[in-house]
């Protein structure tokens, strides 16, 4: 079955509400799951919405908390998310960080005990539309064993580049390891397979269970260069921001755990450098170079899932239908009426 773009938000928001969320909130939280869904990050997308749920549930997203600004310079600034939506903070995050490069030329902002986002693109973004590069690095709980070793120490810690542009969208939105977490928990859920060279097991044998997967470790992506880039973004995402690091990360994908995941949102500002003209122009030129020779841009993949999607709808598979199922049964919520055989 699908569901179509219009239908899914629709969805998120009103069983948000019914949940305990704020209006506004659950707007945001709507936004960055359907945007998941329209670039193709099904993993991050509504597949990811039962884990909220979950968090709710449990406490550990805290619908009434309010985030705060511990700590501020005029191009820097430490944010306490206090266990609210990671998408709710992450937007204020980014939102002040692009304010300080308006000002400064660049603005970086951290944040601790928030909650998992979703996708990563949706924050580089809010920095891209109003002409500034926008930069978001995070970890995540252990899932990638140290190079020459067996345990999960590291996180798949992802890192998202978004450019502007008068004419592409130009984006990396990339986890250091092989393939995200949540693509194990999809396959899990769907009782499909991984792909081979993905994953090891607990003894630190190749697997294609993903299960097995979880409980072992993923494979970083080009061997040592993306263990490096994990560990490195462990550090930039962790002790730098006041959040965990190593196997005190905890939350991302636990939601009986509080989540204490840090992020880092970097904005820079062109005009304070070259120049956001003249930087637009010179970006397009290359794009176009790339182009005519027939070669693929970041960005390009998630601007054809987006056409194909608001056209075809987003695929519910019968296991996340029925999940969905249950929680609008527990608020006496009728669902079918959203969604397409």
């Amino acid at each position: 079955m699908k569901i179509s773009i219009d239908n899914e938000r629709k969805l998120i928001i009103n069983l948000l509400e019914k949940y305990g969320a704020e209006t506004k909130e659950a707007n945001v939280v709507a936004d960055v799951i359907v945007d998941g869904d329209l670039k193709g990050f099904s993993t991050h997308g509504l597949g990811r919405f039962p884990q909220y749920i979950k968090s709710i549930e449990y406490g550990t997203i805290k619908t009434d908390a309010e985030y705060e600004i511990e700590s501020e310079t005029v191009s820097a600034a430490i944010i306490n998310g206090n266990h609210k939506f990671g998408q709710y903070v992450t937007v204020k995050g980014m939102d002040l960080a692009v304010k300080k490069a308006q000002e400064t030329g660049i603005g970086v902002v951290g944040i601790h005990d928030s909650n998992h986002y979703g996708i990563a693109g949706y924050y580089a973004d809010i920095a891209s539309i109003q002409d500034m590069i926008g930069i978001v690095i995070s970890n995540t709980e252990p899932a990638i064993a140290p190079f020459g070793g067996k345990k999960a120490l590291l996180g798949t810690n992802p890192i998202t580049i978004s450019v502007p542009s008068d004419q592409f969208y130009i984006c990396v939105d990339m986890a250091t390891s092989v393939t995200a977490r949540g693509k194990l928990l999809e396959l899990k859920r769907k009782g499909e397979e991984l792909p081979e060279g993905m994953a090891l097991d607990s003894e630190g044998k190749p697997t294609t269970n993903p299960e097995e997967g979880l409980n072992g470790s993923i494979l970083p992506f080009g061997g040592f260069k993306g263990y490096a880039l994990a560990f490195m973004f462990e550090i930039l995402a962790g002790p730098l921001v006041k959040a965990a690091y190593g196997e005190a990360v905890k939350g991302t994908a636990t939601p009986d755990e509080e989540c204490t995941k840090g992020d880092l949102l970097i904005a820079i500002n062109p005009d304070k450098l070259g120049g956001a003209g003249e930087f637009k122009l010179e970006v397009d030129d290359f794009v176009r170079g790339i182009k005519e020779e027939g070669g693929v841009v970041p960005g390009d993949r998630e601007m054809e899932n987006i056409q194909k999607n608001r056209q075809e709808g987003i695929p519910v598979d019968e296991t996340l239908y029925q999940q969905l199922k249950d929680i609008a049964n527990k608020v006496d919520y009728e669902i079918d009426k959203f969604f397409d055989e």
